[in-house]
């Protein structure tokens, strides 16, 4: 294989595939150059003349390296991997660091292998990282439990390339032994980890990067980015469906940091990415904030892939995977044409590959146990008149922690003339019967209930409605379909299924975007405020380590003091 790289690089032989008469972005000099582009078994072996046994004519458009999304759960799109990689591999994307956070947390490393397996049919590439907090928190009842000795053990199989993101922050910092022992199984097999850690800064910090956590996805600010990088972290710029914070952080990117800086969608579901693209998205509004489209290049390529040490690819130039999308410019970053390997998987934004029968283990289905659900079990009882309330903030998932004055009628808040909801959340894995019981305000809901299987992380029911008897309707549901999303009006319910795991669907993409975004008008016309994702803004809302008041199945919890804080004010 050696002697046919070299001939056809230097011109003895035609390459198997050459680029023609097109331009592309060298992301070591940071200029556009102008030549062929040639291919040889999977690797580029050349930029400047050639002729190749196939050709391919980019005159007018701008090649760049396959671009790799440097943090996502596959899970969040509620795809298929088969389904998810058919929407992403037309917009330019060719690899993916794949975190099966969500899916393990409900069917435990199964959960994680399935994702390895079903992505296998398709031509993107994904490198798994293991998940580092199954469950997230000792606060929530999960699906399953990866201790540190299970760590130990799965970090060393072939189809998991690092340990996922940290959110464990306060472990850390405090030393917590399963922590340190996950952290350290890491650090002795030389396996990247991915951090997690909002608003952490000064001596945390520290200690935080020296357990050996190389990258975050959470800053809140340009400020935040700029300390991370300057610790040597690597700094996702991320672009996601609910937390969306390029514009703002690609200002703390310079000449001199440039390369801490890394692309990602983190969660990114099915009809935002059919509609609004992918890090094809997230290059368009760094290029419009201002970023150097060059730079951002860099970013979304050479150093995504030299921060999880794949090395070999993000760049176009001798030695390097033949992963390459075609741009029609750097500015809107229409994709014209996608290469896996030297292969052409997507032109003109359809994917030209087939991935064949859904592949569907047994592991990843009939996920939802719940007991008897009536509209008592949504009563909340109060001592006093005064409750702790989430209130939602827009723009990302973090929330405030306020005290409203509440009324209670007949052992239960009165909700009638007021902005509060009730919010639940089901236990669904073991059947246990836990239902945490909660306020928010500000989601604009009114007569009646919203409820899905996906609540961020340990992805039990969450439910959330004005009237008792909507809640129970729309979670009775879910446990009648076997997990999805659902929405309930004054007796009436609406449902999609979720038949992986209760968070994908095995469903086409265009099918399943058709059928949620029906479903997703049915909660605007309840009076959602469109300033959210009806949906995943309310999955955030279980989320027990983004500050500062969110709701597990066992309680209301107040992320700032990392403990149980009840309603009762």
């Amino acid at each position: 294989m050696l002697e046919k790289y070299i001939d056809a690089a230097v011109g003895n032989k035609k390459a198997e595939v050459v680029l023609k008469n097109g331009k592309f972005v060298n992301v070591f000099t940071g200029e556009i150059c102008s030549g062929d582009i040639a291919f040889e078994g999977g690797r580029i072996v050349g930029f400047g003349s050639y002729e190749g046994e196939t050709e391919y004519d980019i005159a007018g458009k701008i090649a760049v390296p396959g671009l790799i999304d440097a943090h996502v759960h596959i899970e969040s799109s509620q795809l298929s991997p088969e389904e998810f990689a058919k929407l992403v591999l037309p917009r330019g994307t060719t690899t993916v660091i794949a975190d099966p956070h969500e899916i393990t947390n409900v069917c435990g490393i199964a959960g994680a292998q399935y994702i390895a397996d079903a992505v296998k049919n398709t031509p993107l590439e994904a490198k798994v990282m293991l998940p580092s907090c199954v469950p997230a928190t000792s606060f929530e009842t999960s699906g399953a439990v990866l201790t540190g000795a299970d760590t130990e053990k799965y970090l060393k199989e072939d189809f998991i390339y690092g340990l996922g993101e940290f959110m464990n922050y306060p472990g850390v910092v405090f030393k917590d032994p399963e922590a340190m022992r996950k952290l350290e199984a890491a650090r002795m097999l030389g396996k990247v980890v991915d951090g997690h850690a909002p608003d952490t800064s000064g001596k945390g910090l520290n200690g935080y990067i020296a357990a050996g956590i190389s990258t975050d996805h959470e800053c809140t600010s340009p400020e935040e980015a700029a300390e991370k990088v300057s610790k040597g972290m690597y700094v996702h710029l991320r672009e996601g469906s609910a937390t969306r914070n390029v514009a703002q952080n690609c200002k703390a990117v310079n000449a001199a940091n440039l390369r801490r800086f890394i692309f990602c969608t983190d969660d990114r579901h099915a009809a935002d990415l059919k509609a609004n693209g992918h890090l094809d998205n997230a290059l368009r509004v760094a290029v419009r904030a201002g970023m150097d489209p060059v730079w951002a290049v860099v970013a979304a390529t050479l150093n995504s892939a030299e921060c999880y040490r794949m090395y070999g690819k993000g760049a176009i130039a001798p030695g390097y995977d033949a992963d390459v999308a075609v741009f029609d410019d750097l500015k809107d970053f229409r994709c014209a044409m996608t290469f896996k390997k030297g292969r052409l998987v997507a032109k003109g934004g359809e994917a030209l590959f087939e991935t064949g029968e859904k592949y569907l283990p047994a592991a990843v289905k009939n996920t939802v146990h719940i007991g008897d659900i009536s509209a008592d079990s949504f009563k909340l009882r109060l001592r006093g008149g005064r409750a702790n309330v989430i209130r939602i903030l827009k723009g990302g998932v973090v929330t405030k922690k306020v005290v409203r004055e509440v009324e209670s009628k007949d052992g239960d808040v009165v909700l009638q003339g007021t902005d509060l909801l009730k919010l639940a959340v089901v236990e669904r894995h073991k059947g246990t019967g836990n239902i945490g019981l909660g306020l928010v305000e500000k989601y604009g809901l009114k007569g009646g209930a919203l409820a899905l299987t996906i609540a961020h992380d340990s992805h039990n029911v969450i439910v959330l409605g004005d009237n008792n008897e909507d809640m129970a309707a729309a979670v009775r549901e879910l446990r009648r379909i076997g997990g999805g999303m659902a929405v309930a009006a004054q007796g009436k319910v609406q449902s999609l299924p979720l038949d992986i795991a209760g968070l994908m669907s095995s469903l086409p993409a265009e099918e399943y975007v058709a059928k949620s975004e029906a479903l997703l008008e049915k909660a605007y016309a309840l009076g959602v405020s469109r300033d959210y994702e009806a949906f995943m803004s309310l999955s955030f809302l279980a989320l027990l380590v983004i500050p500062e008041l969110k709701l597990s199945d066992r309680g209301l919890f107040d992320v700032t003091k990392f403990d149980f804080c009840g309603v009762d004010a």
